[in-house]
């Protein structure tokens, strides 16, 4: 069997869809699993072994520059593919759909009319499958493969999951439990204060690193040195050096965004912390992953980017659960 997955971005949303890959596998052991992503995500999936082939496409670059003979020359090369026997769009948007349409394929797979935001996506599959928008994106994942593959697929399974990428583990030696904190988000309304992050930091005792990137994250980074000297600022380079520090991480403390789930991924514990995002649509809870949110009421359908309630969850609450997760005992 052949199948190929789209999945262009963003970080969080390709590393939970993830999720499908070893499902499919342990059902069809020999199945071949190609990956359709935006070039500047690909290295994102470099170290999982279930799949078998990424293949970049460079939507950026025909964005930036407007280009429809760069499209079209994107949508040719996609004819050019050996027939699938399933397309995944895991997306649901007009642009994911139109690249499935155009990947040679038996089947074409995604959610029906009633199920995605951009309803017109879903005239483009020839299997569709109701999943509400608002149902936990986990689940909507693997019910879409489910249903189109025969493969039953519980939350104890989920629960039960392999990380899903294969990382060889470096022997360090750590006087202390090690906590990554992730100071950035895709919008600035998902990001915890720097300054409830000192609280945290002065309440747990544990090594603490804060990983950023971004110009904007780097400046949150030097506000949160300022305030405490117990914590270690690195700037993330790519995604194999994130990967790397939450491998070698205890715990991992963020919003609800790509590094943070991330951890989820790879089966490292972690809190999430949701504001003006939905707790129960984003986040799937397991033994080692908790999730805090704010007390405002969110719209899955419509996010408030003015929603900064974020900012009033008090640090003491989190600082309970990185105890917890760390069994580590306060005096």
């Amino acid at each position: 069997m052949k199948i190929a997955i789209v999945r262009l971005s963003a970080i969080g949303d390709i590393v939970q869809s993830m999720i499908v890959l070893q499902f499919i596998k342990k059902k069809f052991p020999y199945a071949s699993i190609d990956w359709f992503i935006d070039n500047q995500f690909a290295t994102l999936l470099d170290d999982c072994i279930e799949i078998d082939n990424v293949i970049k496409l460079d939507l950026k670059k025909i964005k930036q520059n407007k280009s429809l003979i760069l499209l079209f020359k994107t949508l040719r090369k996609l004819q050019t593919f050996k027939k699938y026997d399933y397309v995944f769009d895991l997306q649901g948007l007009i642009k994911s759909a139109v690249i499935s349409r155009f990947i040679p394929a038996r089947e074409r797979v995604g959610f029906d009319k009633n199920s995605i935001r951009e309803k017109f996506a879903s005239y483009f599959y020839s299997q569709k499958f109701c999943i509400p928008y608002d149902e936990n994106v986990i689940r909507r994942y693997v019910g879409i493969v489910s249903k189109a593959l025969n493969i039953d697929i519980s939350d104890d399974q989920i629960i039960r999951k392999k990380p899903f990428f294969h990382i060889i583990s470096k022997e360090i030696t750590k006087s202390k439990k090690q906590v990554a904190i992730i100071l950035g988000a895709s919008d600035i309304s998902k990001i915890y204060p720097a300054e409830k992050y000192a609280e945290i930091i002065a309440n747990v005792d544990a090594n603490f690193i804060a990983l950023w990137h971004s110009k904007s994250e780097g400046l949150t980074a030097k506000k949160l040195s300022l305030i405490t000297e117990k914590v270690t600022l690195i700037d993330c380079k790519n995604f194999s050096q994130l990967k790397s520090l939450i491998q070698n991480s205890d715990l991992i403390i963020g919003g609800d965004t790509g590094p943070t789930h991330l951890a989820w991924a790879m089966n490292k514990s972690s809190i999430t912390i949701f504001g003006p995002t939905p707790l129960e649509r984003n986040f799937f809870q397991t033994n080692i992953n908790m999730a805090i949110k704010s007390k405002s009421i969110v719209n899955p359908y419509k996010i408030n980017k003015k929603d900064f309630s974020i900012s009033e969850i008090n640090p003491l609450d989190i600082s309970l659960m990185a105890r917890k997760l760390l069994n580590i005992t306060q005096e």
